[in-house]
């Protein structure tokens, strides 16, 4: 099951340079009941794996852009740091729940943020180029992906839309080399404190690979926006049902 579910969520990184962590970690909680930081770092070092094989394409392509990935990079590498210290420090039972709550709550919000910029063609793309506020805006990001391993692909797509002019194809290609160093950086830092389940992302990767490499291909033949149209809908249900059950309990309500 787990080379499958690799599989999958590695052909949507690759196509669209999303869903990493932000499907992995909920699938990993509710389907294979692993811990949630276990989920966390453990999606992560998968990420990376996968983005790593993916990059190449987007490269050979020159679909990105240097500028606006090195800026990127300066705010969310310290980020990233911070969140898995945060996150290495509540792993225990204690704060179990409330972890798998926040997790689930942000992959729903991400999800219906998602969905909602897909309806409404999503941000106006700017006439000035404003890329120098980059750093500010991968801060936080990194942070949320330290924390959860969910946002590096939503969240920087819109950042890259919104305060860059770069076209479709390149922010894709700057979106999934920014994911790359986030999960590189976070994953190294969580398999160093313990939070990485090394035989279940060997599991994930047995499939992972194979979709790393067809996902690419399958973005020039199958529209971006029908797939994270898709995604969005199953992450916002995913995330939902991850933040009932770490809210009810906390609630006295399971």
């Amino acid at each position: 099951m787990e080379a499958c579910v690799g599989f999958l969520i590695a052909i949507v990184i690759g196509m669209t340079g999303a869903g990493g962590g932000t499907l992995a970690v909920p699938v990993l909680v509710l389907a294979c009941g692993v811990p949630a930081a276990e989920a966390v770092g453990t999606s992560m070092a998968f990420a990376t794996v996968v983005k790593l094989l993916s990059v190449p394409v987007y490269l050979c392509r020159r679909q990105f852009s240097t500028a606006s990935l090195l800026r990127l990079l300066t705010g969310g590498l310290p980020g990233v740091l911070f969140g898995a210290l945060l996150l290495s420090g509540l792993r225990t039972r204690r704060f179990e729940h409330a972890v798998l709550a926040i997790v689930g709550g942000t992959t729903a919000v991400l999800a219906v943020a998602s969905l909602w910029r897909l309806r409404h063609a999503g941000p106006t793309r700017p006439r000035q180029d404003l890329s120098r506020w980059l750093p500010w805006v991968g801060l936080p990001i990194g942070l949320e992906v330290g924390f959860s391993s969910a946002g590096a692909g939503a969240l920087g797509g819109i950042a890259l839309m919104s305060f860059t002019p770069l076209a479709a194809p390149a922010v894709v290609g700057t979106d999934l080399m920014f994911g790359f160093g986030l999960s590189a950086v976070g994953g190294g830092l969580h398999f160093a404190l313990g939070n990485v389940n090394v035989a279940l992302a060997c599991r994930l990767l047995t499939g992972g690979i194979a979709g790393a490499l067809a996902g690419p291909w399958l973005a020039t033949r199958i529209p971006v926006r029908t797939m994270r149209a898709a995604l969005s809908a199953t992450l916002s249900v995913l995330g939902a049902q991850l933040f009932w059950r770490g809210i009810a309990p906390l609630l006295g309500l399971w």
